[in-house]
Order: structure tokens, then C-alpha cells, then sequence
């Protein structure tokens, strides 16, 4: 499992053309610490020892602020944390996009031993990866708004200006990047992956040099994904059920629907869910708690405006340019092992032979992540 960083550099991203760097979006640049690698071995017991041995070089943690644009079109500063290695030499950057967080204390610019920067991004970091790791828009800085739960255009274009704030920073601050990208993302953070790699392949022409995306457990097939939880059992979970009521009332919030509960549930859920919101108990499968009239209307096409919401959100059918690892466990109760393998599929059809899907064995949501992590690196490690 030893894993050393790429030293030669990739000098395409598959387009020739230039584009003008965008105005700066950092707003302001605070240091939350810096750790010894002593300190670093010292955050992993247990189950995470195995991560000591991945150890090398300390780091230094900052948050950033930055502006950027929220759902409605309007300027919004956000944050994240940027965690850079106490190296010399010239380093690659690593845009981590984290998994589904209920808590604004677990937001990467927190650096809290909650979050993802905290442990993995302080592993990749000391592996001599500079690590960029968006909060999003609803934590940190812009935690009085809510949060654009799975909703591609949010988690991208926040995750996109976290990269140029971050590259801001390096400029400022005089850092040694070697000008290569690799974005990863496990669960949410995995559709964020994949709504900032397309965003970054169809958007920004050369402004960034894009080598390599790992994507985990994603659900990137939104629509087949939404018919599946509409029409079929599911796990009947209460905080699965909410993560999947969370969508709902985001899509619902940010394209202007604005129904009642009553418009999707039947009672006594409808009720419940009207005065709890996603914090609501439901310990039946989701597509019995749903009522009849809305269960027909996407079923026969005639609800158009939650269908055309939920494409609006669809990131599996599409060909990346960049080469690509779909990891998803096959036993998946929260996010189904279909949103990969139908990506993967579609993707194969339109030609992208550099997309590979990692299927893990009998894996769930939770036990998938650790062959993610290990994996990413060996994949990340091996382009070159």
C-alpha cells in the first residue's frame, strides 16, 4: 500500500484553446494551524491506523473565503479549507468534494475531527498533495442559506470557485504548483465530482489542467434513481428516508415549485414531513409514505415541472474527456449501485474508454469508503 505522489507532469487537458483566467474570487485567507507528521500519525487509532504508514510531510491548514454564485444568480461569499504541504518541490492540487454533512461544525474550513480534511485531506496532503476542500454554499461562510443538497449547478460552481480562490492563494502566497488537478469525491461528494468534472470539461476550456477524477458512490442517474425510489421498496431506513426527502424539498425550493407536503405524501406523513421537514421520522419505504397523484404524474410524464428538475440534475450521460474511476459498492442501501453502472454504461457508448467502473463486492454505502480512499490513491498515483 505504499503510494508516492507523480512527479512528471501532464501538460494537456485535451483542448488546445486558451482561456482568459476569470477575476479573482478569494476574498480572505486565515491560518487554522500547522502539524507535524508526528501530529498527523497521531489522529489515526484503530480501524484509521493503517493510514500512519501514508504519513510523510506536515502540513499547514488555512480557511479560505470566496465569492462565488448561489442558485439564484446572486454573489454569495463561501468557504473551504486549503491544507498545503511543507514541501519545496512542485506539487500537484486535489479538489476534495465531501460526502452528505448535517452538522456546519463538520465543514471542511472548520478543520474539525469530524471532517473529511481533517483525516483524508490531511493524509493526501501529507502524501505532498495541496488540497482544496469546499464547504459549499449552507456551511461556513454561507451557512444562513440552505445548502444545495445534490443540486449540480450548486455543488459545482462552488466547488469550481473554491479552485480559483485556491489558485489565488498559491499565486499569492508564492506555493510551488505544478499546475496538475485531480478531483474526488465519495457520496455527495462523489456527484459533486462528477458535476465539477463536467463543469470543468464543458466550461472552462484550458483554465485548468485536469488529469484524473474518482468518483464514489454517486448518484449521478438522477432520474432513473428518482423512478427507483418512487416505485420500488427501498430500505425503509429514517435517515436514509431523509437524505431522499432532503432532495426533494431542494429541487422543490430551488426551481420554484414551492408545493405543500400534501402535493407528494400521503398522511400521515404528509403532515409530519410539513412540520419537521427533513428531520421527519418515516420507517417505510419511500415510495409507500408517497401519494398516488404524484407517483402517476412522474410516471406517465405529465408532472413536468419536478421531471424537468430532476434532468436538470442528471450527470451520468455524457463523455468525459478526462480519465475516470466510478467506485460503488453492488450492496449500496443509500445510493444504488445503478447510478454507476448505468454511468458507466452511457459514458462507454459515447466512447470514453478512459472511464473504468470499480465495482466493489458486496460493499454498502458505509463499507465502500475505505477501498475508495486506497483506490484513489493508487489511481491518482499512477497518472502521470
Amino acid at each position: 500500500m505504499l503510494l508516492v505522489v507523480p512527479t512528471s507532469c501532464n501538460q494537456s487537458n485535451g483542448s488546445e484553446s486558451v482561456t482568459p483566467a476569470p477575476a479573482r474570487t478569494l476574498v480572505s485567507s486565515t491560518l487554522i494551524g500547522e502539524y507535524t507528521p508526528d501530529q498527523l500519525r497521531g489522529r489515526f487509532t484503530g480501524a484509521t491506523a493503517l493510514f500512519k504508514v501514508f504519513i510523510r510531510y506536515g502540513i499547514k491548514a488555512y480557511r479560505l473565503e470566496y465569492n462565488t454564485t448561489n442558485t439564484d444568480g446572486k454573489v454569495i461569499k463561501a468557504s473551504g479549507a486549503l491544507i498545503v504541504p511543507n514541501v519545496t518541490t512542485a506539487t500537484p492540487l486535489l479538489s476534495m468534494q465531501h460526502g452528505t454533512i448535517t452538522s456546519d461544525g463538520d465543514a471542511p474550513s472548520y478543520f474539525r475531527s469530524t471532517s473529511e480534511a481533517y483525516t483524508f485531506g490531511s493524509v493526501f496532503a501529507s502524501q505532498g498533495y495541496i488540497i482544496a476542500a469546499p464547504d459549499y454554499i449552507g456551511y461556513g461562510a454561507s451557512k444562513d442559506v440552505p445548502h444545495t443538497y445534490e443540486q449540480r449547478n450548486g455543488l459545482a460552481t462552488a466547488s469550481l470557485d473554491m479552485l480559483r480562490a485556491t489558485r489565488d492563494f498559491l499565486s499569492d502566497q508564492k506555493v510551488n504548483w505544478d499546475k496538475r488537478l485531480y478531483i474526488a469525491g465519495y457520496s455527495e461528494g462523489g456527484y459533486a465530482t462528477m458535476s465539477l468534472q463536467k463543469k470543468l470539461e464543458e466550461e472552462t476550456g484550458s483554465e485548468f489542467n485536469l488529469v484524473a477524477s474518482s468518483c464514489g458512490a454517486g448518484a449521478y442517474d438522477k432520474p432513473a434513481f428518482m423512478k427507483q425510489i418512487i416505485n420500488e421498496k427501498t430500505s425503509g431506513i429514517d435517515y436514509v428516508n431523509r437524505l431522499y426527502l432532503w432532495v426533494l424539498q431542494t429541487y422543490d425550493r430551488i426551481y420554484g415549485l414551492n408545493r405543500p407536503a400534501t402535493a407528494y405524501f400521503k398522511e400521515p406523513y404528509a403532515t409530519q414531513i410539513a412540520a419537521q421537514g427533513q428531520s421527519a421520522t418515516i420507517n417505510v419505504s419511500l415510495n409507500q409514505a408517497f401519494n398516488d397523484s404524484f407517483r402517476l404524474g412522474i410516471n406517465d410524464g405529465s408532472d413536468k415541472a419536478f421531471l424537468a428538475a430532476v434532468q436538470d440534475n442528471d450527470v451520468h450521460d455524457w463523455k468525459p474527456r478526462t480519465p475516470t474511476r466510478l467506485y460503488h459498492g453492488d450492496a449500496d442501501e443509500t445510493v444504488s449501485f445503478l447510478n454507476s453502472q448505468n454511468a458507466y454504461d452511457a459514458m462507454q457508448k459515447r466512447g470514453a474508454t478512459n472511464v473504468q467502473l470499480i465495482r466493489i463486492n458486496g460493499a454498502t454505502h458505509a463499507t465502500g469508503i475505505l477501498t475508495f480512499i486506497t483506490g484513489t490513491y493508487e489511481f491518482f498515483g499512477s497518472i502521470q
